[in-house]
């Protein structure tokens, strides 16, 4: 994975090729390489796919305009001239059919939104007022531009160039460059575009952090509570650091409706730490907001490689947040896959600094994500009752795991393809696939495709599961067979396979074959496969089931197909 190389196509009507160096010299995850086009030949290179740059296969394209050179109308306004309102929508709708050419070239397209130069002041006070102020029609242009790629497919994404411009000031626009070189921005938005884009590739291949691990005293609260007793930590109340704090806490509880995980990793008294977060009256985050925690003396590095293990997610899914530079220190050294962030001295920066990580960007949210917290939560609730049952079989019974079996639909689309994206340990092929690729499999091959949602007494998993078959001839290939991690080892993945060995029979087939493509993190699906009672093939890594036996139906498990 880490030598895995992106080839990323720039079109543009202005200069490039600061930015392009920035990507391929970017030492951070993914590699980059990148190509070119012509300046100027922004619409011939995304109609004509004949074009010298579409002769070898590009994984993405980054289509970066200024809105004049690409919109006539805009640029008009930009004069002052009377433009009528119904052209510049006309025009950007165009210049939206134009970018789906791009459809089954790439695998996704990045679009910086339209920006105007700092020091462009526009109509002054008229300029906000609609249908007349260039930046009022320029955040027109933007909207209608996101709607329309967001009508064409999910691979396409905008891009808010205005933040790189924000960032870096009126230092973002030079005169200069642009007469000598036909470069409007400085390095440094380039370099802001490139930590977007690069992050953006990562979330698209699934590698987005996944859980914000953060230390208790002087992180989640000032104070040390073991010292000076819940009721005289500092958050909250007539006090500028409590008050940053207590927003601080608002920041990481609006990660957890994104999908995002907490845990806890703290050097305290157990009993005494989960008293402060119960009984503090300016607390904003319970115990409920946390997947997990690990509040004892221990190492934290340790501490933290346990909550992951418990979680079973991978330990370069997790960020790590404490204030003491010394314990930063020594989880950065014991796993480098961990991001640990500098993290400010002061207080009142802990906000900013949060809302500056861009390690959690991924590119579509489904309902699944909001409830991640809460389907943790049951788990703990899960496990106890493990631990006061005993023997699999009677815990199984317990919780009443009930398996229901939908085929592929519009509807089941997005967290399908997400699933595909971001499973790692339960999962055969490790195939990634975008919507639009997916979509288009489906309806080229002779194929099966069923998804699977779960629940138990404790609440609902959601969609978690996906199993396709190809038929070829007289037997069917699995082609995906993928579980999450949060179900795996309740008989799911025995309700998948026999799912498809009943749908395969009912054809008249003669055998089903799965072939594990082996992967870092995908070694539990081999070991599946292994005691799933299909027979292997030699020493290879393919197993094959003989459909004149019946597969099993999995007992403890309520299986039911809509």
């Amino acid at each position: 994975m880490a030598s895995e190389v992106f080839r990323c196509l720039l079109i543009s009507d202005f200069n490039l090729d600061n930015m392009a160096g920035y990507l391929a010299n970017d030492p951070e995850w993914p590699n980059i390489e990148v190509r070119k086009t012509p300046i100027g030949q922004v619409i011939p290179s995304l109609v004509d796919e004949t074009r010298e740059c579409w002769q070898e296969d590009i994984d993405f394209a980054v289509v970066w305009t200024r809105p004049e050179a690409v919109i006539p109308s805009f640029d008009a306004l930009l004069k002052y001239e009377k433009v009528d309102g119904d052209s510049i929508g006309g025009e950007v709708d165009d210049f939206v059919d134009a970018l789906s050419a791009l459809q089954g070239r790439v695998k996704f397209v990045f679009v910086p939104s339209w920006s105007l130069s700092a020091h462009h002041r526009g109509l002054g006070m008229l300029d906000m007022q609609v249908g007349v102020g260039l930046n009022s029609t320029l955040m027109d242009m933007n909207l209608r531009l996101a709607n329309g790629l967001g009508n064409i497919d999910s691979s396409y994404f905008v891009l808010n160039a205005q933040k790189w411009i924000e960032s870096v000031g009126k230092k973002a626009f030079s005169p200069r460059l642009w007469y000598m070189a036909k470069i409007p921005f400085s390095n440094e938005v380039f370099k802001e575009s490139v930590r977007d884009i690069k992050v953006s590739v990562s979330g698209i291949q699934g590698r987005a952090k996944k859980l914000l691990v953060v230390d208790l005293d002087d992180t989640l609260w000032g104070g040390i509570v073991g010292d000076v007793g819940w009721e005289n930590l500092r958050l909250g109340g007539h006090d500028p650091l409590g008050e940053a704090l207590v927003d601080f806490q608002k920041e990481l509880k609006a990660l957890t409706n994104r999908g995002i995980m907490l845990g806890i990793a703290s050097k305290n008294e157990e009993s005494v730490a989960l008293e402060a977060i119960a009984s503090h009256p300016e607390m904003v985050l319970k115990s409920g907001d946390f997947v997990g925690w690990k509040i004892n003396w221990e190492d934290k590095a340790k501490n933290i490689l346990e909550l992951v293990t418990e979680l079973n997610i991978g330990i370069d899914s997790v960020v790590f947040i404490d204030d003491s530079p010394a314990e930063r220190a020594r989880v950065r050294e014991a796993f480098p896959e961990v991001l640990v962030p500098e993290w400010p001295q002061d207080k009142m920066l802990y906000k900013q600094a949060l809302l500056d990580l861009r390690c959690f960007d991924v590119p579509s949210l489904a309902e699944e994500d909001g409830k991640r917290t809460q389907m943790y939560a049951s788990e703990r609730e899960r496990k106890k009752l493990k631990e006061d049952i005993g023997s699999l079989e009677d815990w199984l019974e317990k919780l009443e795991v009930k398996v229901q079996v939908e085929e592929f639909n519009s509807a089941n689309l997005q967290r399908t393809v997400q699933l595909l994206n971001k499973t790692n340990q339960m999962n055969l092929r490790t195939r990634r696939m975008t919507e639009n690729e997916l979509v288009d499999w489906v309806r080229e091959g002779l194929c099966l495709f069923w998804t699977f949602r779960v629940k138990d007494r404790f609440g609902a998993y959601g969609l978690t599961g996906i199993i396709s078959l190809e038929v070829r001839g007289r037997e069917a290939i699995i082609c995906d067979f993928l579980l999450s991690c949060r179900v795996m080892g309740r008989k799911v993945e025995e309700a998948m396979v026999y799912t498809a060995i009943e749908a395969a029979r009912s054809r008249g087939l003669d055998r089903v074959c799965a072939h594990y493509i082996s992967t870092v993190k995908n070694r539990p699906c081999l070991k599946f496969w292994e005691e799933s009672g299909f027979s292997r093939e030699g020493d290879s890594d393919s197993f094959i089931w003989d459909l004149q036996s019946v597969y099993p139906a999995p007992d403890l498990v309520e299986l039911s197909i809509t």
